[in-house]
């Protein structure tokens, strides 16, 4: 019997193992090929029982399969359907197309997979144990599915196509020689990544990588001590949010549900840099309870993010910054202590339309949070945030952040600008509290009007003068621009002559303050 007619018929090889002959039959008829013992302890792929020959097949038998493998029995679709098997040999399908079903639970790989360029219809592989994934450019139609699975030599999907769902639930991944966990860059997913309680170690890197709806990495762990992010994927988008957020842990509630009542959550936890600099996501980011630990040079980056709503509700990180120079969101929906302290936040440029705080955050809390983000004065934070204030009806609180605008500028000034500027915020609060001009010309009114009632006055020119009136004095020398006839007409001396020229100084300081508000007032509007 030649090799190629065996096969067209069905026929067994005649050098296969006992193991390889079952697995051979049951590809034929599609079933499962399960060579578990029970033993829970023995069958875990990641542990350490070795597996016999009894449970191992060879590499070559399980491609040979897959990439021109016999016909199925009459009623049947051939699928590779294993179970508790050992792979041994490397196993090369790099540019070969796989037509059949292929399943894999709770198998070991002793050497690397590689499915470089190769194109499956749909790919399972859970609770297995493979060093390595090679799949660049790897091509689904349907789902690629790695839960529970353990990779101690990292994953490679760059520019891979995956047709529906990629999912990475609970899956271990450890660095490749570059430091990478896993390599997606430019890869593209139809519907949704899922990478739920994931652990990596080492750079989860997703640079231009495209999502269809969503990409959920609840409860995972991602740390990298090897390079400076743990999470490195500018310009990724997602069709609709990217979830940082907590996951309930031996839960059976599906992906996305809340958790119930008592079951252990596990929060999003990333140890390195987090750098999602010019991505688009159709609905939302998601920080909720996120925690990330940095160095001090590592940051989370979110510089030109474009969003309707970015969820930030994380832990505020205790070293490192959080950068949101040139993103722009609809809604801002966020918590006072999840944000860094001062030096530690960057916003030049950030866009905002709505603010939807969850909890307390007063109006001096979110005056230190643009504070915190100009350590050099930069009116651009402030005017956005008076502009969204006064959108929403606050306008009171929008000059409140106006003022505070002014007095920060103040600081940058020089010494003479700096005196001027403390004369106008005393005054009128640089426009902004006009009703103060009106309280400060009334009380040097009264204080004047009493004590020019005491003052020595002769006339400059006897018998053509109007009548002596000391409140219309007072005010004809704090009105720098109206004569109201009294003025020039009585001659003071000494300290009445000094108490009349301070009068006329804080008349034109009051005057100019408050054209310099009111200037500024119509600017604005």
């Amino acid at each position: 019997m030649t090799e190629g007619a065996g096969i067209r018929a069905g026929d067994l090889p005649d050098d296969l193992t006992a193991a390889e002959a079952g697995m051979w039959q049951a590809f034929r008829n599609g079933s499962t090929y399960d060579l578990s013992s029970g033993d829970a302890a023995v069958d875990d792929p990641h542990g350490e029982h070795r597996w016999g020959p009894e449970r191992t097949v060879r590499a070559r038998i399980v491609a040979w399969l897959l990439l021109d493998g016999p016909p199925a029995l009459a009623g049947r679709v051939s699928a590779l359907k294993l179970r508790g098997v050992q792979v041994s040999g490397t196993l090369e399908l790099s540019g070969g197309i796989v037509v059949p079903y292929v399943e894999m639970r709770g198998c070991r790989f002793e050497r690397e997979l590689l499915l470089p360029e190769a194109r499956f219809t749909t790919v399972r592989l859970v609770d297995c144990s493979v060093p390595r994934l090679e799949a660049a450019r790897v091509h689904t139609e349907g789902d690629l599915h790695l839960p529970r699975c353990r990779f101690p030599g990292g994953v490679r999907l760059t520019d891979a196509h995956i047709g529906t769902d990629l999912m990475l639930n609970q899956a271990i991944v450890h660095p490749d020689r570059a430091g990478r966990s896993i390599a997606a860059d430019g890869m593209t997913v139809g519907q949704d990544l899922q990478a739920e309680l994931l652990e990596s170690e080492g750079e989860l890197s997703l640079r231009s990588a495209k999502v269809g709806v969503s990409l959920s990495l609840r409860g995972a762990r991602l740390s990298s001590p090897y390079t400076r992010h743990a999470l490195n994927a500018p310009q990724l988008t997602v069709g609709r949010t990217l979830y940082l957020t907590p996951a309930g842990v031996g839960a059976s509630t599906p992906s996305g549900a809340t958790p119930a009542r008592g079951t252990r959550i596990q929060r999003f936890e990333c140890r390195g840099g987090v750098r999602l600099d010019d991505g688009r996501f159709g609905d939302a980011v998601d920080l909720e309870r996120a925690r990330f630990v940095f160095t001090d040079d590592q940051e989370l980056s979110l510089r030109r993010v474009q969003t309707p709503e970015l969820r930030f509700l994380g832990e505020r990180p205790q070293r490192g910054k959080v950068a949101l120079s040139g993103a722009r969101v609809v809604n801002l929906v966020d918590r006072a202590s999840a944000w860094p302290g001062p030096g530690n936040l960057h916003m030049g440029g950030f866009q905002y339309e709505n603010l939807v705080p969850l909890g307390p955050f007063p109006l001096t809390e979110r005056l230190d949070w643009v504070a915190a983000a100009t350590a050099e004065y930069n009116p651009e934070p402030y005017e956005r945030l008076a502009s969204v204030l006064r959108a929403g009806g606050e306008d009171e609180d929008a000059r409140e952040v106006l003022l505070a605008k002014q007095r920060r500028r103040r600081e940058s000034l020089p010494l003479a600008a700096k005196l001027w500027g403390y004369a106008q915020d005393w005054t009128v609060a640089y426009g902004y509290r006009p009703g103060r001009a009106a309280v400060w010309m009334a009380v040097l009114w009264a204080a004047g009007s009493l004590a020019f009632a005491h003052a020595s006055h002769p006339p400059l020119q006897p018998g053509a003068h109007p009548p002596w009136n000391p409140a219309l004095f007072a005010l004809d020398l704090l009105l720098p621009v109206i004569d109201l006839g009294q003025v020039g007409v009585w001659q003071l001396s000494g300290g009445w002559q000094w108490l009349a020229a301070v009068m006329v100084l804080l008349g034109w300081v009051l005057a100019t303050t408050v054209a310099a508000g009111a200037t500024r007032m119509l600017r604005r509007n």
